[in-house]
């Protein structure tokens, strides 16, 4: 049974920085896309950052130069360091994993709010 935990989220000041960690289990993580979508009060989820089985990433707009994706295939994990962050970076933040044949799995989220 694939599982993904999503961890890292929590409160911080305009400015700062925060690191989101997504594990993966039940599943040859090297294999698979992974993604981070986020989710605000009120908004449609949208896609964060991206990063293929080979390591190519892409990002949206608004996070771009701010937020790095990167992997870990050894821990199976991915990771979104998120630096300069604004309050309107606050969301529900989740990772998905993605595959061939219709493989699409999803975490349960972590929070994440900018404030002072």
């Amino acid at each position: 049974q694939v599982q993904l935990v999503e961890s890292g989220g929590g409160l911080v000041q305009p400015g700062g920085s925060l690191r989101l960690s997504c594990a993966a289990s039940g599943v040859i993580f090297s294999f698979y896309a992974m993604g981070w979508y986020r989710q605000a009060p009120g908004k449609q989820r949208e896609l964060v950052a991206r990063i293929s089985s080979g390591g190519n990433t892409n990002y949206a707009g608004s996070v771009k130069g701010r937020f790095t994706i990167s992997r870990d295939n050894a821990k199976n994990t991915v990771y979104l360091q998120m630096n300069s962050l604004k309050p309107e970076d606050t969301a529900v933040y989740s990772c998905r994993l993605t595959g061939p044949g219709g493989v699409d799995f999803w975490g349960q989220g972590t929070q994440v709010t900018v404030s002072s």
